[in-house]
């Protein structure tokens, strides 16, 4: 079994489901479903994944279906992660 990274994996799941919405004969409602597919099952570090990939691979060969490629246009960007600062608190003076 070949072994796929982690974007591979990534535009393998997207793929899928651009296949699936792709029967849909309305274009838009089709691209409004995968980008809220993406939106509401793909956690925020996956769909940041494949949004920069998308975004450094513009060309027509980026292995992403058209449908797929159209949807991402709309996904809405994933929230930054949490950054969780601690306050240094500074040292007793004796």
């Amino acid at each position: 079994m070949q072994h796929l990274t982690q974007i591979e994996s990534l535009i393998k799941m997207a793929n899928q489901i651009g296949g699936f919405f792709n029967s849909y004969n309305d274009r838009d409602l089709a691209r409004r479903e995968v980008a809220n597919h993406l939106d509401k099952f793909w956690e925020p570090r996956m769909r940041h994944m494949i949004l920069e990939y998308n975004d450094k691979h513009r060309t027509l060969n980026n292995d992403l279906l058209p449908l797929v490629r159209e949807a991402l246009k709309i996904l809405p960007p994933p929230p930054l992660p949490n950054i969780i600062r601690v306050a240094r608190t500074a040292s007793p003076q004796h």
